[in-house]
């Protein structure tokens, strides 16, 4: 009986389904293509998925039966929006088979934005790179400015994705002064990229006014996403300004939005400034609950985002400290997925969008440098004489970068060997170092070395003191100092000077960084979250004061330098 009433009420849905569809085909009839292209972004711009792909469907049916050539290929560009990315591809190629007989200056540029921006949205930056690239070289050859326009903000956004921020604004800002050959909705989308960029660079003010005038006139026109995407950008500021109530109360109200109309990138985002307004709050378990979300999100959708990083370390900690052994493995399984994922998606785009975008750029200021200097032949000779030693200076400079840089690759790779074998000869000497020498030895030291008389109990007392002191690893402590160790070793600073002069055979100074940077050496190797954290966190946890202490000293005492090491560790555990 029940299976005979769930079937009625399918019958009844699908009868109610179709019968609004037929409405809305028989409606769409008295409209010309124009009108109908006119809808369908409507439609789709207020995401109406389902209104959308009535239209693009009856758009190409009704191009196809006509044979009209224009209109099959823009019926094409319809029915790629909001498909699987199967499906959307094999539109784009039916688009590029019959693009030859179109004779319009947007092709082939079009097929390869429309494919940089599908890749893109399913979180395929390579592709979409390789797409965007692609795009411009033809967009300038048929001297389409809007197209040159468009490839250019889509790169732009990928060199946010990367961290490069100030690139980002300053494209962006181009464009925002000059939307000559851009629609309203291209400005739109520009000016809340732009608050999210000076965000990123700490420009608040600028922020905190196109977020006013964004929401203001979303406000006015009723247009409700791109009023809460602002409301996404005033949250985010709150919280960079550490107005942390108000941030909390605006991402809330995203939230609900974003959820209810299934748009996951926004509500991932909501609940990424979310999830650090409440650890910024002090409210653990609502940030956690948060990030739980955006990984489930993350796991439907297949779409990552640099932060995600930041999400599963906070849930690695919260289990850990909730002593949950299976939660914490699981998010740090998890972790290592996404961050594969991320490290291959941020090398590839950190080494191919310079060589492929960048150069090009160079390549055009190096040929107008030369039309100028055709021009002015009085200084042609000066000017190609100074472009040569440039040339020289740099080639001198790049080959001693990379002999450089094969020596520090060197030295990083022996001592990740040593930090394996536990042979190295570093370590070895330590060892030799943290032995106390007999009564001969201390005598024999003591007419060396010490100037001021200290009893051998005394020497004994100091010696067991810095064993405990290094075997707890008390040296990772900020702020020590000579003073302030011997007041806890109940000595005096000249006693345990001289002590460390004369066992560890080098000042106190010395000592100390040596056992932070051999410290360092290990952990980095042994701990990949560890070297997930950010150069200042690691730093402060070894007890510097700040990142480039940290670095020189690293230097100083490897001869190598803290970035190649760990790219070194990196490459050697792939």
């Amino acid at each position: 009986m029940k299976s005979l009433k769930y079937f009625f009420f399918l019958l009844l849905a699908y009868n109610q389904y179709y019968s609004q569809n037929k409405v809305l085909i028989d409606t769409l009839s008295k409209y010309d293509y124009l009108e109908l292209e006119e809808k369908f972004y409507n439609y789709k711009d207020n995401n109406k998925i389902k209104e959308s792909k009535i239209i693009a469907e009856y758009y190409l049916k009704k191009a196809k039966k006509a044979m009209i050539i224009n209109n099959i290929a823009e019926g094409y560009v319809f029915m790629q929006y909001n498909q699987n990315l199967a499906a959307s591809l094999k539109y784009i190629d039916s688009l590029e088979s019959i693009s030859d007989r179109l004779h319009d200056n947007r092709y082939p540029a079009r097929i390869y934005l429309l494919r940089g921006k599908l890749y893109f949205g399913y979180d395929n930056e390579k592709l979409a790179l390789d797409n965007f690239v692609i795009a411009l070289s033809h967009a300038k050859e048929k001297n389409n400015k809007r197209q040159i326009a468009i490839a250019d903000l889509q790169i732009a956004y990928l060199n946010g994705y990367i961290g490069k921020h100030k690139e980002t604004v300053k494209m962006l800002e181009y464009y925002y002064g000059h939307p000559e050959f851009l629609t309203a909705q291209d400005i739109e989308h520009i000016q809340i990229s732009l608050s999210d960029a000076y965000i990123d660079i700490y420009e608040y003010d600028k922020a905190l006014k196109l977020i006013k005038e964004g929401l203001n006139d979303a406000s006015k026109n009723n247009a409700v996403i791109r009023y809460n995407k602002y409301l996404i950008l005033l949250g985010r500021y709150n919280l960079e300004t550490k107005n942390y109530s108000n941030a909390i109360s605006d991402l809330e109200i995203c939230k609900k939005y974003f959820f209810k109309n299934n748009l996951d990138f926004d509500t991932n985002y909501t609940m990424l400034y979310l999830g650090e307004s409440y650890i910024k709050s002090n409210k653990k378990d609502k940030a956690a609950e948060n990030f739980i979300k955006i990984d489930s999100i993350i796991q439907k959708t297949n779409n990552t985002f640099p932060e995600l990083r930041d999400v599963y370390t906070y849930l690695v900690d919260y289990y850990k400290e909730k002593k949950d052994k299976e939660k914490q493995l699981y998010y740090i399984e998890r972790f290592l997925t996404v961050d594969k994922i991320l490290d291959s998606q941020f090398k590839y785009i950190s080494r191919e969008l310079p060589r492929k975008y960048d150069a090009p750029k160079l390549l055009k200021e190096k040929e107008n440098i030369i039309n100028d200097l055709e021009k002015k032949k009085y200084f042609l000779f000066s000017g190609l004489g100074i472009l040569l030693l440039e040339l020289i200076a740099v080639g001198f400079f790049f080959y001693k970068s990379k002999k450089s840089e094969k020596k520090y690759q060197k030295i990083a790779q022996d001592l990740i060997k040593s930090i394996h074998k536990k042979k190295s000869e570093i370590e070895e000497k330590e060892e030799r170092k943290d032995f106390i020498p007999s009564k001969i030895e201390i005598a024999s030291k003591i007419e060396k070395s010490v100037i001021r008389n200290i009893s051998e109990n005394t020497v004994q007392k100091i010696l067991k003191e810095l064993e405990r002191f290094e075997n707890n690893e008390l040296f990772l402590q900020k702020g020590i100092t000579l003073s302030s160790l011997a007041k806890d070793f109940k000595t005096n600073s000249a006693y345990l000077s001289d002590v460390v002069n004369t066992y560890k055979e080098k000042n106190f100074a010395s000592y100390l960084n040596d056992l932070r940077i051999d410290y360092a050496l290990k952990r980095l190797v042994q701990d990949k979250k560890f070297r997930s954290y950010k150069l200042t966190v690691i730093a402060e946890e070894l007890g510097y004061n700040n990142e480039q202490a940290f670095a020189l000293a690293f230097r100083k005492k490897t001869g190598t330098i803290l970035r190649t090491y760990i790219k070194e560790i990196d490459q050697s555990q792939e």
